[in-house]
């Protein structure tokens, strides 16, 4: 991995992305597949009450000062940068490389996140009445194109769980890495149901496509 690789691997790694549904048939790879939307396709029979709950609820009002939408978003941009910032001070190749196969798969899932946003253009849960239908959320949304306003899947998750599961798999020979790791970055989904920015299918999603894409089209293990 080099900056000189940035590049090409992004552009191999899209291919990677969006050709895997024609590649199920020939693969294994359809029952985790099949798993995941089930599940999805589950939680959203929830999000009207999670929705709910979490639009009437005081409960996590310091919780929401610290895990802002923004300090979530430069969190996931900065801790690529910092891992190589470090790196570069102690000479560690390993880290370097590190961040940025974290950059490289934050790339990679915002082009998803994007795309899949544009497609279904679902209302976040802040922006339905309190009193409103939750089911009716699809295809809703408002916006200009590329810009990704939609609510599935949750682009913050998506991104945490990307970086996560890097620095989980690169440094999994230490314990409490991929703890660390990966409690944050459910932390961070966390934080867009308490603050209705995202229903629950929509952070389970992100969160699935975030350790996927790193896994499997990133590091391709």
């Amino acid at each position: 991995m080099s900056w000189k690789r940035v590049l090409p691997n992004l552009l191999s790694d899209q291919e990677r992305i969006w050709t895997f549904p024609a590649r199920l048939v020939n693969q294994q790879h359809w029952i985790p597949a099949a798993t995941t939307v089930g599940a999805t396709a589950a939680l959203w029979a929830l999000d009207p009450t999670e929705a709910a709950y979490f639009r009437r609820t005081s409960t996590f009002n310091g919780f929401n000062n610290v895990f802002t939408g923004n300090a979530t978003t430069i969190g996931a941009i900065m801790a690529p940068a910092s891992l190589y910032a470090i790196g570069l001070m102690r000479k560690d190749l390993k880290m370097r490389h590190t961040a940025l196969l974290a950059g490289e798969a934050v790339v990679d899932a915002e082009v998803v996140t994007t795309v899949l946003k544009d497609a279904t253009k679902r209302v976040r849960p802040a922006a339905i009445r309190p009193t409103g239908n939750y089911y009716d959320s699809w295809f809703e949304s408002s916006g200009s194109f590329l810009r990704g306003n939609g609510s599935f899947p949750s682009g913050h998750t998506i991104a945490a769980f990307s970086v996560a599961t890097i620095v989980a798999r690169r440094y999994g020979n230490h314990r409490w890495v991929p703890y660390a790791a990966y409690g944050m970055a459910g932390l961070v989904g966390f934080s867009r149901l308490s603050l209705s920015a995202h229903f629950v299918s929509d952070v389970f999603m992100g969160g699935a496509l975030g350790y996927s894409i790193s896994r499997f089209a990133v590091l391709r293990q």
